[in-house]
């Protein structure tokens, strides 16, 4: 409970508005986001053109670590909230953030292929620091964000979203100025950079600490200081976190491991909520938990086609768009500078139309969503089939498909999170969220094996692009199909939620950041409830 806190969250001082502590946390995710998502735009070049993996290796790699990335919050979350508490466990996630990054520099011989470099270990285990250390940070950061303000307080909104928009403005210049580097200079001056960009981040946020006030710290402090088998409790956290990257490091090189604990964990999790809500809830929960789980396996689908982004279009577009030159990892940053633009028009159209008793339901804009997410592939096929297989796609339909793609993440995303908090009885949220954020972890894989259907080595330039076009044209009609289905039975969707009988208990289940207006998922996937 906020009231449980010795000071304020403004007793620092404010900053237009808003306390000095909100700063801290806007640079160190802002620099955290730079890190990823300069690193995720070089990733997919890296591995197809230095460690020489084949396209379809690559796709099924990229989705794995991913899918991976989606999966660690759980660990770092409930460590965190358990034991850690928030400060200490990003801390934690930042350090091997950083380390990560700065291993990814570590090149070895150039144009060897993965098979005659050993250095590839020391790829490996770049890529397991970086998820684990998401894992550790991305679960936790938008939390403090909420601590730092009264459960009342009117300036939680606009918080939350001047800290989103340090995630899309991290992203945008991660994407530009990493990518540039990478690909302009060499892998080592893109990855370095990222790892440079994540080290700010590091040390604005140990600089910032006094300005947090006490915010994230740990609930039982003498707790972590027991002594168990020689070593502070707190120590063994740390521990479990190393364990961690050692598991990812050897997921990452047997991806068929993440496949299939997505498969078991995943279905399991399913059927165990849907066996819960069936015989222990009432009918009104009940139907909103089912109403909860059609938007969950809708939203696969969404961030399968999505997550395209960095693999399979990121090469579309190296080799087949006519670019005047500029990098293609640069056009990663496109999708957070719409967002940037979007956001507050997409906030302000559903606030209006809200008050005017005409705002689409949650399923409607799923449906929506989903059939803009297939437009998009299907624009992209149109402009290249109409200039010709043998001339370079215009880059126009490059900036198409992005728009297209962030105007259905903005009817998804954020209407996601929010609805699986308004859905969820209050004893099972943390449930749900995590089915959720699973789901996201699942539909990242299956953008792997969609990228992977997209490789065609060795067919010949104008063969390669009919193979991807043709994949892209598949999954886009599918994509509609399905949206336009999901737009039909959204009546029957919203009925089932229920919404006439919903009661604010005001028993403090709010969701941090489930207003986000971010990126995928943006930050805070641990579902951790206002303070």
């Amino acid at each position: 409970m906020a009231g449980a806190y010795l000071e304020s969250g403004d007793a620092k001082g404010t900053f237009l508005g808003h306390p000095k502590g909100l700063f801290v946390l806007f640079f160190a995710e802002m620099w955290e986001r730079f890190s990823y998502y300069g690193m995720r735009a070089l990733l997919i070049f890296y591995l197809t053109k230095h460690w020489l993996f084949s396209d379809s290796e690559s796709g099924i790699i990229y989705g794995a670590y991913t899918a991976l990335v989606y999966i660690t919050p759980v660990v770092g979350g409930y460590l965190a909230d358990k034991y850690l508490g928030q400060r200490k466990a990003v801390l934690f996630g930042a350090v091997l953030l950083t380390l990560g990054h700065f291993f990814m520099a570590f090149e070895g011989d150039a144009g060897v292929g993965h098979a005659d470099n050993p250095i590839i270990s020391v790829f490996w285990l770049a890529l397991a620091l970086i998820i684990v250390g998401s894992g550790f940070l991305k679960a936790n950061i938008s939390v403090i964000v909420g601590q730092l303000y009264p459960r009342t307080d009117v300036r939680r909104d606009g918080a939350y979203t001047i800290f989103y928009m340090g995630i899309n403005l991290g992203a945008a210049l991660g994407s530009l100025l990493c990518g540039y580097i990478g690909e302009t200079y060499g892998w080592a001056y893109g990855f370095g950079l990222a790892g440079i960009g994540m080290l700010l981040g590091l040390i604005v946020f140990i600089w910032g600490k006094p300005l947090l006030l006490g915010r994230g710290e740990a609930k039982d402090p003498e707790l972590l200081n027991k002594p168990v088998g020689g070593l502070k409790l707190e120590w063994w956290m740390y521990i479990i976190g190393l364990v961690l990257v050692g598991i990812c490091w050897l997921a990452i090189q047997f991806q068929d491991m993440v496949g299939y604990v997505l498969g078991l964990f995943g279905g399991a999790l399913v059927l165990y909520v849907l066996v819960t809500a069936v015989t222990k809830l009432a009918s009104d929960e009940r139907d909103r938990i089912f109403a909860a789980m059609f938007l969950i396996l809708t939203s696969i689908i969404f961030w399968a086609l999505f997550e395209q982004a960095g693999s399979s279009l990121n090469l579309f577009t190296d080799r087949h768009v006519d670019r005047a030159g500029v990098p293609a990892s640069t056009f990663q940053s496109i999708n957070a500078i719409y967002i940037i633009l979007l956001a507050p028009v997409f906030a302000t159209v559903w606030t209006v139309m809200g008050r005017k008793g005409i705002e689409p339901s949650a399923p409607f804009k799923f449906g929506l969503g989903v059939v803009q997410v297939g437009l998009g592939f299907l624009v992209l096929v149109w402009g290249a089939q109409s200039a010709g297989l043998e001339n370079a796609t215009p880059v126009i339909f490059i900036f198409l498909i992005y728009l297209l793609h962030t105007t259905g993440e903005l009817c998804l995303s954020p209407v996601g999170l929010s609805a699986m908090n308004r859905l969820a009885p209050a004893h099972m949220a943390s449930l749900i969220m995590g089915t959720w954020f699973f789901a996201s972890a699942t539909g990242n894989f299956a953008a792997g094996l969609i990228a992977s259907a997209t490789g065609a080595e060795g067919v010949g330039e104008e063969a390669g692009k009919q193979v991807v076009l043709d994949v892209y044209s598949t999954v886009g009609w599918v994509a509609i199909a399905v949206g336009i289905g999901v737009l039909v039975v959204s009546p029957l969707i919203r009925n089932l939620m229920h919404l006439d009988t919903l009661k604010d208990d005001n028993v403090g289940d709010d969701l941090e950041g489930q207003r986000e207006v971010g990126e995928p998922q943006a930050a805070g996937v641990h579902p951790s409830i206002k303070s």
